[in-house]
């Protein structure tokens, strides 16, 4: 056998499409094992939906601005897109992302890998907005209110209601928070947000709010669905689960792409693990990898430049063993904090957060020659 055909032979097929993970509302995943580029292409970009996603138009379509401001604000799409804007590479993580690795099974989209992606987003500052409508004092958050809507029926239900959720003001008024209408150099389709977008860099993608409608600003934090009864966590003080506190900023994180799940790969090779690593508000400095279990580590290869709140593709070239067998590699980030990566699940973190090691099992097979992946577009 050729060496091209050998290599062939131990790869998964190229699937550049989205596993659906529910069909209505629309969720789809991003095939993480097809990773090949620091940039996500739209067509392969996960979608989160919470309702089906609202039918607008730019021309009739506005944006308004309330609460407590001096001048409430009502923009049109024209309007926004005349606009000084920003362009920045950022990573966005749904908060269930890998839930289906979590045992027992908990509720919600069963997510593997795919539910993450890095695009380029052009938008204008959130504070540029804010600044037109004046903002009073005593303001400490701004909600995010969407254009999509539906019925709550699990309790604790308040009905129909619209996706929202809030940023503090402190962070709203950071320079790389985003009112977005173009990703990677295109207007958003619908499942991304059209006709605008938040794009709050650092946190999880449920404070990205799409199809925006209303920004308010409000004296007290904001205790509506998404943030009290939903994207929650147990906080626990002397042992004890004391309050439930919103999801918020990303954790330190590495995935590996390649081998995916139950890959089979060739015995005594060259095998270029890859994958990539993103830890929020903070920078990764470092991925550890274990082909055995964890029983010992080595650096990996951390590949191109840091990006303010983007994820780090990172490989490493494996020699796998000459015996055929069963598997487990394991992939650690470390980040400009100190934060590590968790060994374990913690489990006050519901179905939520869920940043510890994930395990991936392989088989090494000794009929087949050759391994790996194909090299990233850094």
């Amino acid at each position: 056998m050729s060496t091209a055909a050998a290599k062939e032979s131990t790869a998964p097929q190229t699937f550049t499409g989205l596993i659906l993970r529910d069909k209505e509302p629309e969720n789809l995943e991003f095939a993480f094992a097809t990773l090949r580029s620091f940039i996500t292409p739209n067509e392969q970009f996960f979608v989160r939906s919470h309702f089906p996603v609202p039918k607008l138009d730019a021309p009739s379509w506005r944006l308004g601005v309330e609460g407590l401001v001096d001048r409430p604000v009502e923009l049109t799409y024209d309007e926004l897109l005349k606009m000084k804007t920003r362009t920045l590479a950022a990573t966005i993580e749904c908060a269930g992302n890998n839930r289906i690795f979590l045992s027992p099974k908990l509720e919600g989209l069963q997510w593997e890998l795919g539910a993450v992606g890095t695009a380029e987003w052009t938008g204008v500052p959130l504070a540029a907005v804010l600044e037109r409508a004046g903002v009073q004092p005593g303001a400490v958050e701004v909600i995010f209110e969407g254009a999509d809507s539906g019925r709550l029926a699990k309790p604790p239900s308040p009905g129909n209601i619209h996706y929202a959720h809030s940023i503090p003001l402190t962070k709203a008024f950071t320079s790389d928070v985003l009112l977005v209408h173009t990703m990677n150099g295109e207007p958003l389709t619908p499942a991304h947000g059209f006709p605008l977008r938040a794009v709050v860099p650092g946190w999880y993608g449920m404070a990205s709010v799409k199809w925006l409608k209303r920004l308010v600003l409000v004296d007290r934090p904001f205790r509506g669905y998404f943030k009290s009864a939903d994207y929650t966590y147990w906080e626990q003080r002397q042992g004890l689960p004391t309050q439930l506190l919103p999801v918020t900023e990303n954790e330190v994180k590495a995935q590996i792409a390649r081998p995916a799940p139950r890959e089979i790969v060739a015995a005594d090779s060259i095998y270029r693990m890859h994958g990539a690593a993103w830890a929020g508000e903070a920078h990764v400095t470092e991925v550890l990898v274990s082909t055995d279990g964890g029983a010992t580590w080595e650096k990996a290869n951390l590949l191109g430049d840091a990006v303010p709140h983007a994820w780090r593709l990172w490989e490493f070239h494996w020699r796998t063993p000459a015996t055929p067998g069963r598997g487990t590699l394991l992939a650690r980030a470390m980040d400009s904090r100190g934060r590590v990566q968790p060994m374990q699940r913690d489990p006050h973190r519901g179905s939520y957060v869920i940043s510890h090691v994930v395990p991936i099992e392989v088989e090494v097979s000794g009929r087949l020659g050759g391994g790996g992946a194909e090299p990233f577009a850094i």
